[in-house]
């Protein structure tokens, strides 16, 4: 018997949403619906501590819709996550109260969830098709978001998680303003990025990993522009695999990259077209620490999953 849900994760750059039917016994997940729009609901947090009414109301526009298709898919049960953006905002009610009344008869309250439930989630949702596919634990799941980055170690339970200020609106807002980025601008980033990692390792040994896995818009873009993807294609960029040398060489390219060139790239989502250096920067960092701190260096496996935290919060809803 399956168990008709709606997924949907607000982060601090994009809104998304899952309906699916799951089976409760063998976790077994059949998409009906799976989709993101950008509405930037932390543009300009991490420096006011407040949503702007603006971003507030584009993301409260974008629920309405999402509430108004949970409905037309006689979605049985339904669990809204907002994770860094409201985590940090001084007037996360006002958001609170419009997603209440968004969803209305659903009674839907979005949850404001921790970093390590972030984390959590992110695990679960990822790491199923890992295990299904035979790859090496354990595992570091990395999850880069707009605010937040998750690390998560494990291979079928996690064994330590952690959550940390750094995301790819966090840092274009805060360093990355000229087009392309300057090397002062990036030496600062780079700097903010790399204590941000040495905040996380504390917690989360990298020793033991094997498999390094990225989750997320930045992540699943930069392996697009590795393969050389002319149209976004998930099919193609769920669990591929690449090099540290790949990775971060396509890193590079991005971050490099002028702004007019990077909107004409196929692949790229236009709400990504602006963040997707801080995002580049961040993931070559860890990439490169992970390499090192495993011992293993170019033979790291850095495997990208479409399946993240959405599907993490699918699960959930029905007790996986």
């Amino acid at each position: 018997m399956t168990t008709r849900v709606g997924a949907i994760d607000c982060g601090t750059n994009s809104l998304r949403l899952l309906i699916a039917d799951i089976e409760p016994e063998s976790g077994r997940v059949t998409d009906i619906v799976r989709r993101m729009e950008i509405v930037r609901l932390g543009h300009g947090v991490d420096k006011t501590g407040v949503l702007a009414p603006e971003a507030l109301a584009r993301t409260l526009a974008m629920t309405r819709e999402y509430a108004a298709q949970c409905r037309e898919y006689a979605v049985q049960r339904i669990r809204f996550v907002a994770t860094s953006a409201s985590r940090d905002a001084s007037n996360a009610d006002e958001f609170v109260a419009g997603v209440r009344e968004a969803f209305g008869d659903l009674d839907v309250a979005p949850e404001v969830i921790s970093g390590n439930e972030e984390a959590r989630l992110s695990f679960l949702g990822a790491t199923g098709d890992l295990v299904a596919a035979g790859m090496d634990g354990p595992f570091l799941v990395v999850d880069i978001g707009g605010g937040s980055t998750e690390f998560v170690r494990g291979t079928r339970t996690v064994q330590a998680a952690t959550s940390v200020d750094m995301g790819c609106v966090r840092m274009t807002e805060r360093h990355l303003r000229s087009d392309p980025p300057t090397e002062h601008e990036i030496g600062l980033a780079t700097h903010d990025v790399d204590a941000a990692i040495d905040r996380a390792i504390q917690v989360v040994d990298l020793g033991s990993v094997r498999t390094l896995v990225g989750l997320a818009g930045s992540v699943t873009t930069i392996t697009a522009h590795l393969l050389g993807l002319t149209a976004y294609d998930p099919v193609a960029i769920h669990l591929s695999e690449a090099t540290p040398a790949q990775v971060q060489a396509a890193c590079a390219e991005l971050l490099a990259m002028p702004r007019q060139e990077r909107a004409a790239q196929g692949y790229l989502h236009p709400g990504r077209v602006d963040v997707i250096g801080a995002g580049a920067l961040v993931w070559s960092r860890v990439v490169a620490r992970v390499a090192r701190h495993t011992g293993l260096g170019d033979e790291l496996p850095v495997v990208t999953s479409e399946h993240d935290i959405l599907d993490g919060i699918a699960l959930s809803i029905v007790g996986r």
